[in-house]
């Protein structure tokens, strides 16, 4: 998952995406509460791997962001710990519900535009 971003390359490559604004990416996201879904584009990095791996290959954040809360670690466990671990049984169930909703803020970002799903998601419709 660190190196997304060579996935990210060979895929524009592919199918021709010269505009990186033009990309849906879903990932976790430390800053927001386990299970929380939110759209957004651009922004930086906030130590994501994922995400500067992307940078790195894309030379671009401003991509469309599809974000899955998966919380902060607890006390003073380092984030990769945190993010490689198993999630407890009560977070597997909010985590199964957010992909989920994950997967529909993308068809809405398609079929009715950001702004749309932005609204409706980010107030949690």
């Amino acid at each position: 998952m660190n190196d997304s971003g060579i996935a990210l390359a060979g895929l524009t490559r592919r199918f021709s995406i010269a505009d990186p604004a033009s990309l849906v990416v879903v990932h976790d996201e430390l800053d927001l509460p386990v299970g929380l879904v939110r759209v957004k584009r651009g922004g930086g990095t906030a130590g994501h791997n994922g995400l500067k791996s992307a940078e790195q290959y894309l030379g671009s954040l401003e991509f469309v962001r599809v974000r899955i809360g998966i919380g902060k670690p607890p006390g003073r466990m380092p984030g990769a710990d945190y993010v490689l671990r198993r999630p407890s049984a009560a977070e597997s169930e909010l985590l199964a519900v957010a992909v989920e909703r994950a997967a529909e803020a993308v068809e809405l970002i398609f079929a009715s535009g950001l702004e749309a799903a932005m609204g409706l998601v980010n107030a949690g419709g």
